[in-house]
């Protein structure tokens, strides 16, 4: 127990830390603090002084060094004694994992043997060279896995280290650079092996929480397995009692075994008494282990409060050797001292280092002291009967300045009121009053013009931004709309210039083709004609033989007349046939002429057109020169000109289409004329046929004689012939009607085709005047454009230095409205503290005229009262002061008293002086340790309240969420605690 916990405190920084840390912060510190100040003698240069001084120096370094050998020595022993623990410690630690391994060991055989395929366990077996848990874990492991032969592992130790591994850790890195010695005795093992280096290597390397981790894996595999073996014994136990049963029952049958049956039982009922004695001691060591256990706790709590009084005893053993050392430095200047009063130096030299040490000698000193405190205490009797004369006289005067101060409390209003200041403020605030409704007035005036004139301002600023905002809106259209038309005319004329070259080239490519399809119209009207002329001439032969068949018919009697009418009628058709047919050549002629004609004025016309463009250009060039001067004038012309040619041309267009539309009505009205005249005359002449053919018949009843007869052979005869002639004439008229039919459907078909070319031609030569016109068009609207885009951004710019303009009038007029918004603000500002000031004027005023009747009313009384109780109060003073100088007197003579009874006791108790001082120094040490836990000392201050206690009890408060002072219940914070240093 002692070395389990000698010289180690638990970690985790509860408690201060370890006297050497401490010895050597304190001696940086105490460096310049316990060095006392030596006086040197008389001194003839300066050689002397740095030798005295240089002696001094020796001295404190023999000193230091010998306080340094004495703790070297110290921390080897300490270091040797935490070697031979952690030696010994290792050796428990190695004894638990080999009996634990071997245990595991053990119960893995046994499974093999009663099982030979054992379940699967949830968490595999880790291997024999690891780490051990904990206390708990430790001791339940041992319990389990111990076997008979052995002892248990030393717990407590085991325990211990558990509790600290991390100082353990520590300390083995300061121990691995110097060899331990080997522990003796049987029991320990030293660790060669390679298993055990391994252990604890892996010991040193892991944390806190692997090892609690790592360790409570084993523990759960080791007592899985035991489980296991228990359920295995109790299978093997039901199996044996069925095997008892079966054998018992076979044994009824057979009364030859009844011994055996009879031995049989009596050791199963040994087995049964057995196995409940070994569960009654089980329960026994299972009380026993949670005795053990509660006792291992108390082991533990007590050796906490061994290591709470081993640090108290470090600390009692830190404050003696501090005290020796001061002892030897108080003995090595008594013993300089008593050289010095030797060797005949005088004891002014030596008094300074003496200051300790003349308690112990020095006894004539005291009376002097005390004859020195008498006489002081005399002088301060006096003072004291001085200071009550002072104190009376300035009892009184505080009595004069208070009258006086309630006398200027209390002043009544008339005396107040007939003061010169009075008068003045009062006609001070009469003028300022009347100054301030004035300046309230102007103010009001002030704000109604700033109001209208902002709200003028705003308007015109509104009606400016309105008008900016359509007129840049217009010109945004505007230019939009150009810049749309100038790109639509960039494209009609492109179009149109593409069109006009596509039709240069087909007009190049289709002039040939017109020409020949000219000659072709030529030759097929001289066909026509040759048509005509043979049409004719067959209407002759027609004639002809229409009239050889009428003068047969006139040959016969009564039809002559008839004959002679259709003869003359004939005649008269036929004539007005030719007639027609004259007429009809004359109008060919004269159309080809007109179209001759027409031809020969398009020529003039183009050419004419071409002038007017070369004048146009001519113009133009001029234009362009004298646009500046009439541009107006010379639009409104280029206007009209435009106007008139495009009415002028329309007119043309329309003449010609009416011009040529007639002539191919006429010729296809012709044609179709001629073609039904024809078919008439035809039927005409059938019915004529068959209507002599009635007549012949009638006729030919009536004649009966001969001679009739003869004719009618001779009439039929020549019918006969007249009827083959016709019949010839018939067929010859069918072939000359169906070539007639056929040279008429050529020649509309070459009519159709001529007029569809002409047509052609002409819609080109329209499409190409178009064309031409549209160029020209929109050349011009081009041009026009670009005077109206100038103009335009002639405005625009006009219209930008406008805005400009009004920017810059109305960034002068916001300037201005600004400075007067700041007048205003500060207008306001100084209204609204006048107004208040005038207000709590007013409310003042009103306040003071009810507070002074009031007051005048409580004047009355209590100036009757106060005189009543000043007297008292004087009467009173005087005893008090009185009471209160005699209880300091008494107070001063009892602590004085109080004083030298202490000294008295304190001089009885102990004999000695150094008693004296040691009760005083563990007086003292009682009020530098803290007050909370009466243990540490006091290292900590609360900046906030400045009570002073240790950093435990601070820390522990602060983690527990009781954080107030122990002494006044002020709350503190993190960083409202410091560590302070007593030296």
């Amino acid at each position: 127990m002692s070395g389990a916990g000698g010289g180690k405190r638990p970690p985790g920084g509860d408690s201060p830390p370890g006297p050497p840390e401490k010895k050597s912060k304190k001696e940086e510190k105490t460096t310049t603090t316990l060095i006392e100040p030596i006086r040197i003698a008389g001194v003839s240069s300066t050689e002397e002084m740095d030798m005295k001084v240089l002696q001094f120096k020796n001295k404190k370094l023999c000193e230091r060094l010998e306080q340094r050998q004495a703790m070297e020595d110290e921390l080897r022993e300490k270091i040797e004694k935490l070697e031979k623990r952690q030696a010994t410690d290792d050796t428990t630690l190695l004894i638990v994992n080999r009996y634990w391994s071997q245990l595991e060991e053990n119960v893995r055989i046994l499974r093999k043997r009663i099982e030979p395929d054992p379940p699967v366990v949830s968490t595999p077996a880790p291997p024999s060279a690891t780490i051990p848990d904990q206390t708990p874990v430790e001791e339940d492991g041992v319990n389990l896995a111990s076997p008979s032969g052995v002892p248990p592992p030393p717990v407590p130790e085991a325990q211990n280290e558990g509790e600290r591994p991390e100082q353990q850790q520590e300390e083995r890195q300061e121990e691995e650079q110097q060899q331990p010695p080997p522990p003796t005795g049987d029991d320990l093992l030293t660790p060669t092996d390679e298993n055990a280096k391994g252990f604890l290597s892996t010991l040193e390397q892991s944390s806190e929480e692997e090892l609690t981790l790592h360790l409570q894996d084993r523990m759960q595999f080791s007592k899985e397995a035991i489980a296991c073996l228990v359920c295995v014994f109790d299978r093997l136990h039901s199996h044996i009692s069925d095997m008892c049963k079966v054998v018992q029952a076979a044994g009824f049958e057979d009364d030859s075994q009844s011994d055996i049956i009879n031995l049989n039982c009596t050791l199963l009922d040994e087995n049964t008494r057995l196995r409940d004695l070994a569960t009654l001691l089980q329960g026994r060591h299972h009380k026993m282990s949670m005795e053990y256990n509660e006792l291992v706790d108390k082991v533990t709590s007590s050796e906490t409060k061994v290591t709470e009084m081993e640090t108290t005893v470090e600390d009692l053993q830190w404050d003696i050797e501090k005290l020796r050392n001061r002892e030897q430095k108080l003995n090595k200047h008594l013993a300089e001292a008593m050289e010095q009063l030797k060797s005949g130096y005088s004891s002014t030299g030596s008094s300074g280092g003496l200051a300790g040490g003349q308690i112990t000698l020095n006894i004539q000193k005291f009376e002097s002291l005390n004859a020195e405190l008498e006489h002081n205490q005399e002088l301060a009797n006096s003072r004291m009967a001085e200071l009550e004369k002072l104190q009376v006289e300035l009892q009184e005067a505080v009595r004069e300045s208070e009258k006086l101060k309630m006398d200027l409390r209390n002043i009544p209003e008339e005396v107040v009121k007939e003061t010169l200041e009075y008068k003045c403020l009062q006609s001070q605030f009469s003028l300022l009053y009347n100054e301030s409704l004035g300046v309230k007035t102007q103010l009001d005036e002030a704000r109604a013009l700033l109001l209208t004139a902002k709200n003028a301002h705003l308007r015109q600023i509104e009606h400016m931004e309105s008008d900016e905002l359509s007129l840049q809106k217009k010109l945004r259209t505007e230019v939009i709309q150009l810049e749309d038309t100038l790109a639509q005319v960039r494209k009609e004329y492109e179009m149109l210039r593409i069109e006009f070259e596509q039709n240069l080239a087909a007009n190049e490519q289709a002039g040939p083709i017109n020409r020949e399809m000219r000659h072709l119209i030529s030759s097929l009207q001289n066909h026509n004609l040759q048509l005509k002329g043979d049409v004719q001439r067959y209407k002759r032969k027609l004639r002809e033989t229409q009239l050889e068949i009428n003068k047969l018919r006139c040959q016969s009697g009564d039809t002559g007349v008839l004959i002679l009418e259709e003869t003359t009628s004939d005649s008269i058709d036929v004539k007005k046939e030719e007639d027609e047919d004259q007429e009809e050549e004359e109008e060919r002629r004269r159309e080809l002429e007109r179209q001759r004609a027409r031809e020969r004025e398009r020529e003039r016309e183009r050419e004419a057109e071409r002038e007017r463009e070369r004048e146009r250009e001519r113009e133009r060039q001029r234009s362009d020169e004298l646009k500046r001067k009439d541009s107006d004038t010379l639009k409104m012309l280029r206007v009209e000109l435009k106007k008139a040619q495009e009415s002028q041309k329309e007119m043309k267009l329309l003449l010609d289409m009416y011009k040529s539309a007639p002539k191919e009505q006429r010729d296809k009205v012709q044609l179709m004329a001629a073609e039904r005249k024809s078919k008439a005359e035809v039927d005409e002449l059938r019915m004529r046929v068959r209507e002599l053919e009635e007549r012949e018949r009638k006729e030919s009843k009536k004649l009966a004689d001969e001679d009739a007869l003869r004719k009618i052979r001779v009439a039929e005869e020549t019918i006969e012939h007249l009827q083959k002639k016709l019949a010839a004439t018939k067929q010859e008229e069918e072939a000359l009607l169906s070539e007639m039919d056929v040279t008429g459907q050529a020649f509309e078909d070459m009519q159709e085709q001529n007029s569809r070319l002409l047509q052609q031609l002409r819609e080109k030569d329209d499409a190409n005047f178009k064309l031409m016109s549209e160029r020209i068009k929109s050349n011009q609207i081009y041009k026009l454009l670009k005077e109206e885009k100038e103009e335009l951004a002639d405005q625009v710019l006009a219209f930008k230095t406008q805005v400009d303009a009004q920017l810059l009038v109305v960034q002068k007029l916001e300037e201005k409205e600004g400075v007067l918004q700041s007048t205003l603000a500060a207008l306001e500002k100084e209204l609204a503290v006048r107004t208040q000031a005038l207000e709590l004027n007013k409310r003042k005023a009103v306040e003071a005229a009810q507070l002074a009747e009031d007051l005048k009313v409580q004047l009355e009384h209590t100036q009757a009262k106060l005189k009543e109780i000043q007297v008292s109060v004087a009467e009173n003073r005087t005893a008090r002061e009185r009471e209160s100088s005699n209880l300091k007197r008494a107070q001063e003579d009892l602590s004085r008293l109080r004083r030298k009874l202490e000294k008295q006791k304190k001089v009885e108790m102990y004999s000695d002086a150094d008693e004296i001082l040691q009760e005083e120094i563990n007086q003292y040490k009682a009020k530098l340790r803290c007050p909370c836990c009466n243990t540490r000392d006091k290292e900590t201050v609360l900046t906030k309240c400045f009570h002073v206690f240790c950093y435990e009890c601070l820390k522990m408060r602060y983690d527990t969420r009781q954080r107030k002072c122990p002494k006044c219940n002020c709350a503190f914070g993190a960083n409202d605690f410091h560590r302070i240093y007593i030296t």
